[in-house]
């Protein structure tokens, strides 16, 4: 277990956000050591109610990204609750929330009006196309995103139908670009004294992160499409068929190419007009699958990933999820975690993808019970028993 203080350790977060990449960012946040109160409607997040339901108020999906959280159940609804909102935002450091642009939202909860009273608050608002532009009244989520950002038209099997990514990568994307704006903001605010606001989308992350095809577009003139596991700007480098199974092989340079053929018994594609350049090979691709598979397919995986990394030529298996998460690296790297969880007892949790020497990140706890934190943020927040057991009779918590 890592002792504090953690990296983050003393900064408050009040995580407003709901789906995946709000409550991702704030995952992220709390792991290095932020206190991230995570403010819940009465009947709470809508994602304690998505399949597949572990138990009353607890789903798999709420606990996927709401580790490392407290509760606080509010009802934003009512005026006190309003008040109360405003209250915990004049100490808070940053409120992370996942609204479009003109969605309903009372005007004293606006990111302008809470940095009047805090002008150190670091606002993150992460949305489906963002707070500018046409597009910024817009409903949207991952799989539209993943469509108007051009992913799905580079995705799937060659001449095949457009296809998504299996992750939800435009709102993983826009949550860690949200942890990054907002550490930049932290940043900022430690020169000026002063927050800002990072305003962060789902459609924006699927562009970035379409750095490969942007590439190929604007430097060759071909429009990018759908090439199964290969690559599209380098070959081979893809998935190639074994006896019982595929294996992927990343032996596109002209370094890794001639080893990769010596170990198949094919050096004398070395020389071959047709493959001698990484250029070469990327045009002819289709002639030289073939010529690999013909061999590979007559021996299983295992050998074929055993000789390339003899080699020294980048190889591995394609893993179903059960296998990659039973992996002996990604267990020794922490990948796969334990968290104790007040109804469920013991749950699994993906572990944090961040090494660090000195203040590295700590998975203490599973996603709260709903509310569970309430009463506790409050006396933090300066309110007495009688204030809260009032706002408790009045039903604004609970």
């Amino acid at each position: 277990m890592p002792v504090s203080p953690r990296a983050l350790e003393g900064l408050r977060v009040l995580d407003r956000s709901q789906d995946l990449a709000g409550p991702f960012c704030g995952m992220l946040l709390a792991d290095m050591g932020a206190d991230v109160v995570k403010i819940e409607p009465p009947d709470g997040d809508p994602s304690r109610v998505m399949t597949p339901a572990l138990a009353p108020g607890v789903s798999a999906s709420f606990q996927a990204v709401n580790r490392n959280k407290r509760s606080l159940l509010v009802d934003l609804e009512q005026p006190d609750g309003v008040a109360l909102m405003a209250k915990l935002a004049a100490s808070a450091d940053v409120i992370v929330e996942s609204h479009r642009c003109g969605e309903t939202e009372h005007p004293e909860l606006r990111y302008d009006r809470l940095a009047a009273t805090n002008p150190r608050l670091i606002g993150c608002v992460i949305s489906p196309f963002g707070r500018t532009g046409p597009y910024a009244e817009r409903a949207g989520d991952d799989l539209i995103a993943q469509a108007m950002s051009g992913i799905m038209s580079a995705t799937g099997s060659e001449g095949g139908a457009p296809a998504t990514i299996g992750v939800p990568i435009t709102e993983l994307g826009a949550g860690l670009f949200g942890v990054f704006g907002i550490l930049c903001a932290l940043r900022a605010r430690h020169q000026t004294g002063r927050g800002q606001l990072v305003d962060a989308s789902l459609l924006d992350a699927g562009l970035s992160l379409s750095a490969w095809e942007a590439t190929e577009y604007w430097f060759t003139g071909q429009v990018p499409r759908g090439l199964g596991t290969a690559h599209r700007l380098n070959a081979p480098y893809q998935a190639f068929r074994a006896s019982d199974g595929h294996f992927t092989v990343g032996a596109a340079n002209n370094n890794l190419f001639p080893r990769f053929c010596a170990l198949l018994g094919l050096e004398h594609l070395v020389k071959d007009a047709r493959f001698d350049s990484v250029a070469r090979r990327l045009a002819n691709r289709a002639v030289l699958e073939p010529l690999i598979e013909a061999v590979t397919v007559h021996r299983p995986r295992d050998h074929w990933l055993a000789r390339c990394e003899e080699a020294g030529v980048p190889a591995g298996p394609i893993y179903s999820v059960p296998e990659a998460l039973d992996d002996a690296h990604a267990r020794a790297r922490g990948m796969v975690q334990t968290l104790p969880h007040p109804t469920l007892g013991a749950v699994r949790s993906l572990g944090n993808p961040v090494k660090m020497s000195a203040t590295p990140p700590a998975l203490t706890s599973a996603a709260p019970a709903l509310g569970a934190h309430t009463d506790a943020v409050l006396r933090e927040a300066g309110l007495g028993d009688a204030d809260i057991a009032g706002l408790r009779a009045r039903r604004v918590i609970a």
